[in-house]
């Protein structure tokens, strides 16, 4: 998938189907010139449902899709007939998507599993016909309901991807390097920052054919959390990985800070995002001889306060190890 296939944010407007109108009919017949009411009820309007769909990776198919219409009820007719129900409109989103509404920015619901179905947008029942409202005193009532209205609202529609394994660093500091060595990835690499602009999703094969998958996220700066940069539109993908990796390269000039930084970032866009697995990974370590790296070993065992490993995308180092680690603690 190319970057620019890759829509994590769309907003559409929906509108269910009204429901159809009840008959008020009086059943007339050969020989029988005053029967009594039989008008049937009118359908129920369609709904706009959102379904869950793990075919799907991103919202590109909605991109250019700005309104989700349901059919009308049909209305009721004679000999208690009632009107057909309005067609639903089905609208598939993948796994991860958080529906919002949207001139109150509330979540309405969240869709996290496949075939799950969410009504947003409810059709209107439809009226009752005149034979339901026959009685001992008002035999031949010639009136029915009508159906009930629509519904329409305008809501916003964002991805938040489904990964066990999110890469948080600085631009250029090599996740998209990291995530092609270690997947079948290709995303875009390049010796500038913000390379990457929307998330690329990798799949880790793992020993004994077991797997799990990795998220190379936009490269944070500081200030992400106030929406500088790119901001929250790549802060809110990291909220449902599991394990956060943290890379920071080897030739930054203060690799604690660079953490403390990016720590803060997060806990700034969402406290609850300390609470996750967290590990640092010290790229381009190709770059340092035995000696750097021990007395870089050395003083991040003082100041660093999570495990950290160091590896090189380029030169395969590490590459394992970091597999076994991440392997770990998905199933701790």
């Amino acid at each position: 998938m190319t970057e620019g296939n890759f829509v994590d944010y769309v907003k559409i407007h929906v509108s269910s189907g009204k429901g159809g109108q009840g008959s008020a009919h009086l059943h007339r017949e050969k020989f029988i010139e005053k029967g009594g009411p039989d008008g049937g009820d009118g359908g129920r309007g369609g709904h706009v449902i959102l379904r869950g769909n793990t075919n799907l990776w991103t919202l590109l198919h909605l991109k250019f899709k700005r309104h989700a219409k349901a059919g009308h009820g049909g209305h009721g007719s004679k000999s208690r007939s009632t009107g057909a129900d309005g067609e639903d409109i089905y609208v598939d989103v993948p796994l991860g998507t958080v529906v919002k509404d949207s001139e109150t920015d509330e979540v309405l619901f969240e869709i996290t599993e496949d075939g799950e179905e969410r009504i947003v947008a409810q059709g209107g029942r439809g009226g009752l016909g005149n034979w339901h409202f026959k009685n001992s005193r008002n035999q031949t009532p010639r009136y029915a309901q009508p159906g009930e209205p629509l519904e329409e609202k305008s809501i916003t529609i964002e991805l938040k991807i489904l990964a066990d394994v999110g890469l948080v660093g600085f631009p250029n500091a090599g996740k998209s390097t990291l995530l092609s060595v270690i997947t079948a990835a290709k995303p875009k690499i390049a010796d500038y920052e913000f390379t990457t602009l929307k998330p690329n999703l990798g799949i880790v094969e793992y020993r004994d054919f077991k797997t799990f998958v990795m998220a190379d996220i936009p490269g944070i700066i500081e200030g992400a959390a106030e929406g500088k940069g790119l901001g929250h539109y790549f802060l809110r993908h990291i909220e449902r990985n599991s394990v956060l990796l943290f890379l920071i390269p080897a030739d930054a000039e203060d690799i604690r800070k660079q953490y403390d930084i990016l720590l803060d970032e997060l806990r700034r866009y969402n406290p609850e995002m300390l609470d996750k697995e967290r590990i640092i990974a010290i790229s381009k370590s190709d770059m340092l001889d035995e000696e750097l790296k021990t007395e870089l070993k050395s003083e991040l065992d003082e100041t660093l306060p999570i495990d950290y490993m160091f590896i090189s995308s380029v030169a395969q180092q590490g590459i394992t190890e970091l597999k076994d680690k991440l392997w770990k603690i998905l199933n701790d």
